[in-house]
């Protein structure tokens, strides 16, 4: 697999970053009634909402979410931080690093595997994001203290 390092030279604010789990939960409609579904979020850095994508496998619920702005071929915003429910596969990496996506924060751990390939693509990494705690696996740089 080869592609560009992201360049992604914009800064997160770790404020912004503590309320993305509970913002993505918040929109999750069906999950709501159902309490069985993955979600895909992705954020601007400030925290807004911008798309959000639910479904039964969390790697179907990041395809739903890139493929609302192929759909209407717009890029996905450069400066967005994308939010999983679940752990973060390599496949959630390579599909981030794909779309352009630099920030990639689950509710749960990365593989060994999504850690490296994250490292290789410049890409800030955070697992276990929930409340006022996070472990940062790549790209601390992003994360504006």
């Amino acid at each position: 697999f080869q592609a560009p390092a992201l360049s992604g030279d914009f800064t997160v604010p770790v404020d912004v970053l503590y309320g993305l789990s509970d913002r993505m939960r918040e929109a999750q409609d069906v999950f709501e009634q159902t309490g069985s579904l993955h979600a895909a979020a992705l954020f601007d850095r400030a925290g807004e909402l911008l798309v959000l994508r639910e479904d039964v496998g969390r790697h179907n619920a990041v395809d739903k979410l890139v493929g609302h702005y192929a759909l209407r071929n717009e890029p996905v915003p450069a400066a967005s931080v994308l939010m999983v429910s679940g752990r973060t596969s390599f496949e959630i990496v390579q599909k981030a690093w794909m779309a352009g996506i630099a920030v990639v924060a689950a509710v749960s751990a990365p593989s060994s595997l999504a850690v490296d390939m994250a490292r290789e693509a410049g890409m800030t990494l955070l697992g276990f994001l929930r409340g006022r705690s996070f472990n940062a696996y790549a790209g601390e740089e992003r994360i504006h203290f």
